[in-house]
């Protein structure tokens, strides 16, 4: 015969049954902001390189552009033409704005590498791009599954935990292996959370949010993906430095066209080009 105490033992409380249901929710929620924020750091990584590698390009690009519209402006004499040639010109004209100027030049603590070698005249060598080993992708799992402060109940221990999480994010963004193992001996020496019951209105509430913590990060990775950076990684993601080399090459290939137009625009038979005309060369 079944006593009351073992059928009260063996049903589990409306509460309890939520309880799960949050914690489940919470590791969910965690597990997808884990793979939005790896996915957020390949995104800066290759969004420093591309800009290193081929900002140069770019920016030739931009001026050949102007000088072909003023050489066919200088050419054919048309309101029309001298007009394009002025918007192009324009375009390349103004400051950029501090960050843009020091943007893969620069940190905060002092210029890059490669940046220091140009201005010495030392031989350049090719940006690095961060990738995190496989030893730094299972620390920081590990620590964003245990340190999340999505876990934290009351509002100090939540301050603790992100305060802990930024410094585990800016380790996993350097791919610093060492660093993760030193975050993960402090987790373990410092103060553990202790979880009480909470009253099922709390965990409703609980569950509310997360849900809107879900949708947050939801736009967060749709924003990433949509991006001009995060289409091209999406295209080459296990060999993003080969797709570098495959725009690097179809870029080169359409500044020889450009410097082409102009060196025919620029003949003898063709008429001054006015401002930025000169040599095809850099």
């Amino acid at each position: 015969m079944t006593t009351p105490e073992a059928e009260q033992g063996g049903a589990a409380r409306p509460e309890e049954r939520l309880e799960k249901a949050v914690r489940a929710a919470e590791q969910a929620l965690i597990e997808y902001e884990i793979a939005v924020e790896t996915f957020r750091v390949e995104v800066d990584n290759f969004s420093r390189l591309h800009h290193q590698r081929l900002g140069p390009v770019y920016a030739r690009l931009d001026e050949l552009e102007a000088r072909v519209l003023e050489a066919k402006a200088a050419r054919s004499g048309d309101a029309e033409d001298r007009r394009l040639a002025d918007e192009a010109r324009a375009r390349l004209m103004p400051l950029p704005g501090v960050e843009e100027l020091l943007h893969g030049w620069m940190d905060g603590d002092g210029l890059f590498p490669e940046a220091t070698a140009m201005l010495t005249g030392q031989e350049v060598r090719p940006p690095q791009r961060v990738r995190p080993s496989e030893e730094a992708r299972k620390l920081y799992r590990e620590l964003a599954r245990r340190a999340h402060p999505d876990l934290a109940q009351e509002e100090a221990e939540r301050a603790r935990r992100e305060e802990f999480i930024t410094r585990v994010n800016a380790a996993y963004a350097r791919g610093d292996a060492g660093e993760l193992r030193r975050l993960a001996e402090e987790w373990d020496a410092g103060p553990q959370q202790q979880r009480g019951e909470s009253r099922a209105e709390e965990l409703y509430a609980r569950l509310e949010w997360l849900a809107e913590r879900k949708e947050l990060l939801t736009r967060i990775a749709t924003e990433l993906e949509q991006s001009a950076i995060g289409g091209m990684l999406r295209l080459a993601p296990d060999d993003p430095d080969r797709l570098l080399e495959e725009i690097a090459g179809q870029l080169t290939a359409q500044v020889a066209e450009r410097e082409a137009e102009l060196a025919a625009l620029l003949g003898p038979a063709a008429p001054d080009a006015g401002p930025g005309s000169g040599s095809v060369g850099a």
